[in-house]
């Protein structure tokens, strides 16, 4: 951020409540808006996909049916973290740092899983270095590939009917931000993520430029 922000408007106690409900009534349209988009993701057509993946988890190797750990829906991260390389990617990192408690999806019948091509053992000492116990499993048998995924980050979302398994949905680069609680409570301030693109008064940095590994802010 620079000095040079422009910084809202001092107006009266009246004033203010005038401009905020104004804005309020906006706000609860995009709300509506999104609970109808919410709607149509969940009326979207699913495509039967192989049970049988292979991943490499803490207790072993595990198929993708394992992954739902008995439960119907699952949500799966794709991590950005390569065979050999000893850091993850830092936007990957800062979405797994906003992953709240599992119970919660756990008590709507949901799992969520991170996976990546990296190998266990590199897995488990990024995980250390962050602080993470989000479950976590390599994948090296195509599983990425078959997803879209081609050497970045997605996130994908399977239900199971029995051991039928489906892919009912998939989002990549921005649409990932919905997943990340620091930038929901960015944009409820004056200023906002300090990127070049909600104002030209706010910074230079791109979506995500400024985001590191929580350690080396």
């Amino acid at each position: 951020m620079t000095e040079t922000t422009t910084l809202p408007d001092i107006v009266s106690q009246d004033e203010w409540q005038i401009a905020r409900d104004a804005l309020l009534a906006e706000e609860k349209e995009l709300t509506r808006a999104a609970d109808a988009v919410a709607a149509q993701r969940r009326r979207l057509p699913m495509v039967r996909f192989d049970a049988g993946y292979e991943f490499e988890g803490p207790q072993g190797r595990v198929s993708l049916l394992d992954l739902f750990e008995g439960r119907r829906q699952l949500i799966v991260y794709h991590f950005m973290l390569a065979p050999g390389q000893e850091a993850g990617c830092p936007g990957c990192s800062f979405l797994v740092d906003n992953i709240g408690h599992l119970a919660h999806l756990h008590a709507r019948d949901t799992t969520l899983s991170v996976v990546a091509p990296a190998t266990l053992p590199e897995i488990e000492r990024y995980k250390e270095r962050m602080g993470w116990t989000v479950p976590w499993v390599s994948t090296r048998d195509g599983f990425n590939a078959d997803c879209g995924i081609d050497g970045g980050f997605g996130v994908s979302v399977f239900l199971r009917d029995g051991d039928d398994v489906f892919r009912t949905y998939f989002t990549t680069a921005r649409g990932g931000d919905q997943l990340v609680g620091t930038l929901r409570y960015l944009d409820l301030t004056p200023l906002g993520r300090q990127e070049a693109w909600e104002e030209s008064s706010r910074g230079t940095d791109g979506p995500g430029h400024w985001w590191k590994r929580h350690d080396e802010y």
